[in-house]
């Protein structure tokens, strides 16, 4: 795929409005340099040394590179399945369980292109994915999702998940869907030396995520709590989506969800948690306290029925929080621009206007979901950090009457950005991802789905 190089000395000049996640004043644009921000500039400056090109931004509102903190690649097959339409989380993923089974690598390649070209095309630079199935005949599936990051040219963490739990052990997964415990650690050490990278500029990152309470034992959730302290990677699982799971840990356990995760080892920054829906007062001044971080997924949230999390007092406890589209079979799109407006609405439900506004929702989808996966490269718009961005034109139809840019982005409903920069190289031009045909891929993703659903 061609990836379109920016000049080595850029100035995106005078965008009609720049979110930096920070207290910068970026009205003046940024200079772009070696894959990196060299200056961020107020409203009125000039760069301090002679610049090779300049892109006229006056149409544009510019934002970092969105940061997606939860996905499941590979649900891209099964959106908006008549069976599972109207389910809570249980029954929705006992019926999905056996579909997903079937999964082989061709499907998993088409699926996550679809994902990311999707998150892409939204504004997204980095996107973190919770794989969990490795049926046989799929047992290399982190190492796919490697190849189509790189050829897309984003940015990603690739968590290597596991379900040990199985349906005759008291959990949900069905028997073929599970994995010995050897297994899994063997290939999660295998993934963190053959990909994982560190330090600013990171490409490929590896952590280790056992699904959720109801999908893998206590064990398996202590062993990878001690090969990621062993390796210096992240952690992540599902935590206190449901009140199902609340009583699964507690019929299962013996323990309410916080208590679950500080008896395996797992309460502290090196962790971030899918949802987080369910914290009382004392479980959340225990996660601040903690450093762990909360990936909240709005959209998942509404359709399953999940709840509202409380993200402005995990925030505040001292929790990052970002934002995650969660696995497409219950979200059922990719895409973190309308995420942040899901955000948005749904926590002032809960906490009123005044205390949402649109830079704080912004705010979750860069900075905060850039400190839930460990990294202070990426999310924000000051010199030093890597040259993602995303660049929002407002002259749709949606966008008319509108007075303030940033506003307008997540109250008008922006769900497209026009360019998208990663590391310094353009990755989406005029709205569209160079060298990437859509309507082929979109064909065989789909007939792929068919026959992931019929069983054949």
């Amino acid at each position: 795929m061609n990836h379109a190089p920016a000049p080595r000395r850029l100035w995106i000049q005078n965008p009609l409005a720049a979110f930096t996640a920070n207290d910068l004043d970026g009205a003046g644009g940024l200079v772009i340099e070696d894959g990196r921000i060299a200056e961020v500039l107020a409203a009125g400056e000039q760069p301090s040394a002679p610049v090779m090109e300049v892109f006229d931004a006056s149409g544009h509102v510019l934002l970092p590179g969105l940061i997606n903190t939860h996905h499941h690649f590979y649900q891209t097959l099964t959106r908006a399945w008549a069976p599972v339409v109207n389910t809570p989380l249980f029954p929705w993923l006992k019926n999905l369980y056996p579909v997903w089974a079937r999964l082989s690598a061709e499907d998993l390649e088409l699926a996550t292109t679809v994902a990311l070209a999707e998150l892409l095309r939204s504004g997204c630079t980095t996107a973190a994915d919770h794989h969990y199935l490795f049926p046989d005949g799929l047992r290399d599936a982190v190492d796919v999702q490697v190849s189509v990051v790189r050829q897309l040219g984003m940015r990603a963490m690739l968590t290597r998940g596991s379900m040990t739990l199985g349906e005759d052990d008291g959990g949900l997964p069905p028997r073929q869907t599970v994995q010995a415990p050897e297994v899994i650690l063997a290939d999660s050490e295998r993934l963190i030396g053959a990909y994982h990278e560190r330090g600013d500029g990171a490409v490929i990152q590896i952590g280790l995520a056992p699904c959720s309470p109801f999908s893998v034992t206590q064990q398996i959730m202590k062993d990878s709590a001690a090969l990621a302290e062993q390796h210096d990677v992240r952690l992540h699982t599902h935590l206190a989506e449901t009140m199902d799971e609340e009583a699964f840990c507690l019929d299962m356990f013996g323990l309410r969800t916080v208590d679950y995760l500080e008896s395996v080892g797992w309460l502290g920054d090196r962790t971030w948690l899918a949802h987080g829906v369910h914290f009382n007062d004392e479980e959340i001044a225990r996660l601040g306290a903690a450093g762990t971080a909360v990936a909240h997924c709005p959209t998942s949230n509404m359709r399953l029925a999940s709840g509202i999390g409380r993200m402005a007092e995990l925030e505040d406890a001292g929790a990052p929080v970002g934002l995650g589209v969660d696995g497409s079979a219950s979200n059922d799109a990719s895409n973190l621009i309308l995420e942040a407006r899901q955000a948005l609405y749904l926590q002032r439900l809960r906490y009123g206007a005044e205390a949402i506004t649109p830079e704080r929702a912004l705010g979750w989808a860069t900075k905060g979901s850039a400190r839930a996966l460990g990294r202070s490269d990426i999310g924000e718009l000051a010199p030093g950090r890597q040259a993602d961005l995303a660049l929002f034109r407002l002259d749709d139809l949606r966008f008319s009457g509108s007075h303030d840019p940033l506003s307008a982005l997540l109250l008008c409903g922006a769900d497209r950005a026009d360019r998208v920069m990663v590391g310094g190289q353009w990755r989406v031009l005029d709205g569209e991802i160079a060298g990437l045909d859509l309507a082929a891929l979109t064909a065989r993703h789909s007939e792929a789905a068919r026959r992931l659903v019929a069983g054949g």
